[in-house]
């Protein structure tokens, strides 16, 4: 019956163990996005952190849902007409 208790002990760590990693790559799947998202709107990237706490990514997306962002937009491509048609030398038609 110690033995029993022994490797219960030992599998309930591996599986603990195991969740920590999945926790840990679910983090950084959800961080580096948002690390990426803040950067690019102007934002302290180190705001993506608020993803930790509980309801921190529904807060940071009202953060960026209602704030001003501090980018110049890009400049648009205007639309050039195209080069008229080069004249065929022909003679005029009578």
């Amino acid at each position: 019956m110690h033995g029993d208790a022994a490797n219960g002990a030992g599998i309930l760590a591996a599986i603990l163990g195991f969740y920590l990693v999945l926790f840990l790559v679910f983090l950084a799947a959800v961080i580096v996005p948002f690390w990426f998202i803040l950067k690019k709107a102007g934002f302290s990237p180190w705001l993506s952190l608020i993803n930790v706490v509980p309801f921190g990514t529904l807060i940071l997306l009202y953060i960026l849902a209602f704030a001003e962002w501090k980018v110049v937009p890009a400049p648009q491509p205007v639309w050039a007409p195209p080069p008229p048609y080069p004249q065929p030398p022909y003679p005029p038609q009578s």
